[in-house]
């Protein structure tokens, strides 16, 4: 065993000197291609609106991020910083309440046997073939019905799990937990709970920091949604920024002054879980 884990070791590392220049040209290029919007956006943020405007346009950063970042907390249409906590709110609450239920769900799918678990199984996978918007004018009535609406619990409780989720967590704890030691835990006298909690959790945990961060990034863009159901008064940070650009006068570097703001909490939540991601990835390597 260990010498085949040696053997695709070396035989990495020799295609790893066997890349040719136009391989890492060809990264090069989409490094570059990916970051420019990024780069685009923070030079746009940190410069005025009659620079922004010139031709040729600058390229290098200015010095104006303090002042319009200071501009964009002082705007009286925007109400960036509620719709910041918001949106921290909304996606913390959705990605913890995610990342626990399609844990326990992917867990009971992948090791409990019970009647039905086929055909539950199929009905969740369903659920990932409707598109969202199908279902936002049924929602939005729910939700007026239950008085939900301009309410933060609008836009959390309907999505505190996903199929995708719960599909992902299976298929991952399919592999990564071993029959034998659910057995051997159940021997110890644990119950469902306890294998689940002390067992099967710890070894979710690259498939669960995976689904966090998906699941964390997708909630923090939501738009549509949000926009449905919250009044502008109460909106989280992508309505926020739609308000910037609501008026007469499009002031494009309050605009992305917001973007900017906005981006950085996505940012340091993939620096945190970027080591459970590659962790994950390793993972599958060495297994496969």
């Amino acid at each position: 065993m260990r010498g085949r884990a040696g053997g695709r070791s070396r035989g990495a590392r020799r295609g790893l000197r066997d890349a040719t220049p136009l391989t890492y040209l060809t990264l090069i290029v989409a490094v570059i291609l990916s970051i420019f919007p990024i780069y685009w956006m923070l030079v746009v943020a940190t410069r005025t609106n009659d620079v922004v405007s010139s031709v040729p346009p600058p390229i290098l950063p200015g010095g104006h991020l303090g002042e319009n970042v200071q501009r964009l907390f002082d705007n009286e249409d925007a109400y960036f910083a509620k719709g910041l906590l918001n949106s921290f709110i909304v996606a913390g609450s959705v990605t913890v309440s995610t990342v626990f239920f399609a844990s326990l769900a992917g867990f009971a799918f992948a090791k409990l046997r019970f009647r039905g678990r086929n055909a539950l199984l199929l009905t969740v996978i369903a659920t990932m073939m409707i598109p969202v918007q199908m279902g936002i004018i049924p929602l939005y009535m729910i939700m007026v019905k239950l008085g939900w609406q301009n309410h933060l619990q609008a836009v959390i409780v309907p999505f505190l799990v996903t199929g995708f989720g719960v599909f992902m967590m299976r298929q991952y704890a399919s592999q990564a937990v071993p029959d034998e030691l659910i057995e051997a835990a159940r021997v110890d006298g644990c119950t469902t709970f306890g294998v689940f909690w002390r067992v099967v959790l710890p070894a979710l945990r690259p498939a669960m920091g995976v689904l966090g961060l998906f699941t964390f990034m997708q909630t923090w863009n939501e738009f549509m949604w949000p926009l449905a159901v919250l009044n502008p008064e109460n909106p989280t940070v992508q309505l926020s920024i739609n308000n910037l650009a609501t008026g007469h006068f499009n002031d494009y570097t309050l605009m992305f002054a917001g973007t900017t703001v906005a981006v950085l909490p996505l940012l340091v939540v993939f620096v945190i879980f970027g080591r459970q991601i590659i962790g994950g990835i390793m993972e599958g390597a060495v297994k496969a």
